[in-house]
């Protein structure tokens, strides 16, 4: 085989891997460019599509889980407490810290700090906005308790103040009793708690509790 039909042969052979080539990355390109199917979902024995629809918009987060969100963070904080009506108070320092929870329906608190008295505090709550009833939802636990206290909130027409009320079971008075808490922004990073409730000698509300909070700067990470 002379030169001019090597030169030949090799350009044929390189037009035609190109083409091949070429076709591969079309097939890939068009099968990329196709969505992925979805899968059908199918309705429970005895449901209707209305039914289907309801639960969808119950568990689908709105701008009241976005208000909620707005809180996530690391805070430090003051806790001013007051264990009865006209006694001085005790200060000790706490850290709330508050995550997403269930893709954005809920956030959840975890708070460290110093019970008077009776030494390290721990607790942790999950707030959340309920759809259905329209109303903020709160659950709390802590090192100091075996009972849950659970609450609903209430936010004011500025959107910068959640009224709660919460019921527990009070280990002084032996029986469930109501609390009052206020949670108010107070500036961009500022925001204060201020837990009340029923003295037990009177049965009239007193402030118990106030929490002064500022949230940590994030810290960026380097590129």
């Amino acid at each position: 085989m002379n030169r001019k039909k090597l030169l030949a042969s090799a350009l044929v052979a390189g037009v035609s891997l190109v083409v091949v080539v070429g076709s591969i990355a079309i097939a890939e390109s068009s099968q990329e460019a196709k969505p992925a199917k979805q899968p059908e979902m199918k309705l429970p024995p005895g449901w209707t599509e209305a039914d289907m629809q309801a639960c969808m918009l119950a568990g689908t987060p709105g701008k009241m889980h976005e208000h909620l969100a707005k809180g996530i963070g690391e805070w430090q904080g003051k806790t001013i407490m007051w264990m009865a009506p006209d006694t001085e108070p005790t200060t000790s320092a706490c850290t709330f810290t508050v995550t997403s929870a269930m893709d954005g329906r809920f956030i959840k608190y975890k708070v460290a700090g110093e019970m008077p008295g009776m030494g390290p505090y721990k607790g942790m709550g999950i707030h959340g906005f309920d759809n259905v009833s329209k109303k903020f939802v709160s659950a709390w636990i802590d090192n100091h308790n075996t009972g849950i206290m659970s609450g609903l909130g209430e936010l004011s027409s500025d959107g910068r103040t959640i009224t709660w009320k919460y019921t527990c079971n009070c280990p002084l008075m032996g029986k469930p009793t109501e609390m009052r808490e206020v949670e108010q922004v107070t500036g961009p990073n500022t925001k204060t708690f201020e837990m009340f409730g029923p003295d037990r000698k009177s049965g009239k509300e007193f402030k118990m509790m106030r929490i002064e909070l500022t949230r940590k700067p994030t810290v960026q990470a380097e590129r």
